[in-house]
C-alpha cells in the first residue's frame, strides 16, 4: 500500500513528490476539496497505509470575502478526509496554521493553548482541525507558519522578484515567527505518518515551524543577504501596510511536543533558505 497525498502543485505537495515519488498525488481534477465526497471515496478507492492532506484554501485576504468556499476545502473536506481515515484504521496528517491563534502575546504559543482566531482563513483552518478530532480516527493536526520554498507564491520568492525592480523596501517588523520550508514541512510529515501506523497513540496536535524565530523584515534582510541582493530595508509596523484579513503578530509556535513525540527537531530555516536559493539559481540556469 502507498501513501496518499490530497495535493499535488502546491509547496509541501510538490516536495514531498522529490522524496515519496511512490506516493500516489491527487490534484483538483481527481479529488477536488470543494466535493468533500469524492476526497472520501478517493481513500475507500486506494486504501492507502495513510494520508496526508497537504491541499487547503490559502488565500488568506480572498477568504474574507468568500468564507464559505474557504470553510467547505479547510473544514469539510477534511471532515470527509477523517472520517474515512477511520473508518479504515489508517493516519491521517493534516497541515493547519498558526493563525488559530489570535496573535497575542510574546510568548510561543503550545498545541493546547486557547484558540482564538481573528480572519477568516484562521476559522477556517480551526474549524478543519476540530473535524478531523471529532471523527475518532488516528491523526496528527501539524500546525506550522510562514511556508516558503522554490515554488509557488511565497515570501521568498515575492522578496526575490522585488528586488529585480527596487533597491529599497518597507517590511512589517512587528510580526514574528518562524518560517518554515516546505522541503522540512514535507519530511515531517513522512515522519510522522510512519509513526503513526506504528504507534496510533502518539494522535495529537503538534506544531512545526523554522528556527530562529524573526520578523518579517528581518526575514527579509536575510534572504536579500543570502541572495547577494543590494536592498534597503525599512522596518514597518502592520498598521502601514493594511490588508483585508488580519495578520496575527506573534507567530512563535513551541514545537517541543513535536521533538519529544516523533524525534523530529525545529529546522533551521537559515539552512532551508540555502538550499531554495540553491534550487532557484538551478532552475533559472
Amino acid at each position: 500500500m502507498s501513501m496518499l497525498v490530497f495535493g499535488r502543485t502546491g509547496q509541501v505537495a510538490t516536495e514531498l513528490a522529490q522524496i515519496a515519488p511512490d506516493a500516489v498525488f491527487l490534484g483538483r481534477d481527481v479529488a477536488d476539496l470543494m466535493d468533500p465526497a469524492a476526497c472520501a471515496a478517493a481513500i475507500h478507492a486506494h486504501a492507502p497505509r495513510a494520508v496526508i492532506n497537504a491541499a487547503a484554501y490559502t488565500a488568506v485576504d480572498k477568504a474574507e470575502a468568500d468564507e464559505a468556499a474557504a470553510m467547505r476545502v479547510n473544514s469539510e473536506a477534511p471532515a470527509a478526509i477523517a472520517q474515512a481515515c477511520a473508518a479504515l484504521g489508517i493516519p491521517l496528517v493534516h497541515i493547519s496554521t498558526d493563525y488559530v491563534f489570535d496573535g497575542s502575546g510574546a510568548e510561543p504559543r503550545k498545541p493546547a493553548d486557547p484558540v482564538a482566531p481573528i480572519n477568516a482563513y484562521g476559522r477556517s483552518k480551526l474549524a478543519g482541525e476540530r473535524a478531523i478530532v471529532q471523527a475518532g480516527g488516528t491523526y496528527a493536526i501539524l500546525r506550522t507558519s510562514w511556508v516558503v520554498s522554490a515554488h509557488g507564491a511565497n515570501f521568498v520568492r515575492t522578496m526575490l522578484r522585488l528586488s529585480e525592480t527596487r533597491n529599497a523596501l518597507n517590511v512589517v517588523d512587528d510580526q514574528i515567527g518562524g518560517p518554515t520550508c516546505a522541503a522540512d514541512i514535507a519530511a515531517a510529515c513522512l515522519a510522522i505518518a510512519d509513526q503513526l501506523i506504528s504507534d496510533p497513540e502518539k494522535s495529537g496536535v503538534y506544531h512545526f515551524s523554522g528556527a530562529p524565530d524573526v520578523s518579517w523584515k528581518d526575514f527579509a534582510t536575510a534572504i536579500f543577504a543570502a541572495a547577494g541582493r543590494t536592498v534597503a530595508v525599512t522596518s514597518i509596523p502592520t498598521s502601514d501596510y493594511p490588508t483585508p484579513a488580519q495578520r496575527p503578530l506573534n507567530s512563535r509556535l513551541n514545537c517541543s511536543a513535536t521533538e519529544a513525540t516523533f524525534g523530529i527537531a525545529r529546522p533551521d530555516w537559515r539552512a532551508g533558505l540555502h538550499d531554495i536559493l540553491a534550487e532557484l539559481k538551478e532552475v533559472s540556469g
